[in-house]
């Protein structure tokens, strides 16, 4: 039972002192592939370690993450822990496991992701275990292009040169989408700071509105409205409304699809050998630069819970090396945690296809502008996204100008960050 001497004095502290009474610890936890499923799974090693503790892993959509969550834990009625992807932005109801785990190895294994949980107030509290580490990126239909006979764009092509490619192999093939990007100010960032967006500067101050920033707005707005980009992704939805195209890339319905490499574990499950497809990261911007977005998913615990000793030990349990190690393999994603990234994954079950897609993410990680990382760690992002998936689509629709959009984003950040303050 190596991963129980891996976790130490807590969980015989915990095995000792369960029995006076039953503890039921509720993990409120969404999946892009099947990561509840192997939590749930993990987990029961951790409590026949510790009799009298019940981790329920409750399930829920992506959606419920990010709305329902955030008026649960406002009003004290949230779980006990969660698997979250507002990292600063929740920060304020974090439970601090830094009394309970031992910081050195906390901080050697998670490094700078560590910051990303602790929002603007900085410090440094120990509040979460990054358990996926992501990276946006594209995917491509290659069996489309080599149906349409056009090659494919090389590796430091640009937006616009994939632009193209994706038309002409949708126009040859009968595709009805050339182009999607997911409906999230964080997908959107990477583009826009390959065309110069600084979006948060060096010393913190953020935007929306500088010249890179608008410039890809109104590229983003054309393409939607020439027939380049599938439209309705974004123009059907109104308000913050997360919404993606994964399941137009799986039916073969478009060629270049721009989300990121959590969506690997879906295409390699549903794609099947219904078409080869690959991972292309992402293309160029005008200014040279050629950035995705990094971020990923957490771990969190709860200050509210009534059992903060346990929380911290179920944390701590999935974050030790050999369980933290057992679960990127079978989840199939990027690992955060230095040590079992610096070791390799063998990433259990995986096609050819899959394999390859998953090296393409992490290769591209080096290409990632350090603007992406301040813009994931800032504690006001989610507000940012928000912002951006509003008025872009308001753009689009034709509701505003780009202009007016763009001037639109400037006002709604200065009242955002006023209430916040």
């Amino acid at each position: 039972m190596t991963h129980l001497k891996l976790f130490g004095t807590t969980a015989l502290a915990l095995t000792l002192a369960a029995p006076a009474m039953a503890q039921e610890i509720r993990f409120m936890c969404y999946s892009d592939g099947n990561e509840c499923e192997v939590y749930d799974d993990v987990l029961s090693r951790f409590e026949a370690a510790n009799p009298g503790v019940d981790v329920i892993v409750d399930v829920v959509p992506y959606q419920a993450i990010l709305e329902n969550l955030p008026v649960q834990l406002a009003a004290g009625s949230g779980p006990d822990m969660a698997k979250v992807t507002d990292l600063g932005g929740l920060s304020q109801y974090y439970l601090d496991l830094a009394p309970h785990v031992d910081r050195a190895y906390w901080e050697a294994a998670f490094g700078d992701t560590l910051g990303w949980y602790r929002g603007a107030a900085g410090g440094n509290a120990i509040n979460g275990m990054h358990s996926q580490l992501t990276i946006t990126g594209a995917f491509v239909n290659a069996t489309l292009f080599e149906q349409a006979g056009v090659a494919m764009p090389a590796a430091d092509a640009s937006w616009d040169d994939w632009a193209a490619a994706a038309r002409a192999v949708a126009a040859a093939t009968d595709t009805p989408f050339p182009m999607a990007i997911d409906r999230t100010g964080h997908r959107f960032a990477g583009p826009a700071i390959s065309y110069g967006a600084a979006i948060v500067a060096e010393d913190g101050t953020p935007t929306l509105s500088d010249e890179g920033f608008a410039a890809f707005t109104a590229q983003f707005v054309e393409w939607n409205n020439d027939g380049t980009m599938a439209r309705d992704v974004w123009a059907g939805q109104g308000g913050a409304t997360y919404q993606d195209a994964a399941q137009e890339f799986i039916n073969g319905e478009l060629v270049f699809y721009y989300s990121g490499s959590w969506q690997v574990g879906r295409m390699d499950s549903q794609v099947g050998d219904l078409f080869d497809w690959r991972v292309v990261g992402s293309p160029c911007g005008p200014v040279g630069v050629c950035s995705g977005m990094p971020g990923g998913a957490g771990i969190v615990g709860f200050a509210q819970t009534q059992h903060p000793e346990t929380v911290a030990a179920v944390i701590d349990f999935l974050a030790q090396e050999d369980i933290y190690a057992e679960v990127t393999a079978r989840t199939r994603n990027l690992p955060a945690h230095l040590g079992v990234a610096a070791a390799g994954v063998d990433f259990e079950g995986a096609s050819p296809a899959a394999a390859a897609a998953l090296s393409a993410f992490a290769a591209d990680l080096a290409d990632v502008s350090p603007a992406a990382f301040r813009y994931q760690g800032y504690a006001n992002n989610r507000a940012m996204f928000g912002i951006t998936a509003e008025r872009v689509s308001q753009a689009i629709v034709g509701e505003l100008s780009v202009e007016d959009a763009v001037a639109r984003m400037a006002s709604d950040l200065e009242a955002a960050l006023a209430a916040v303050k």
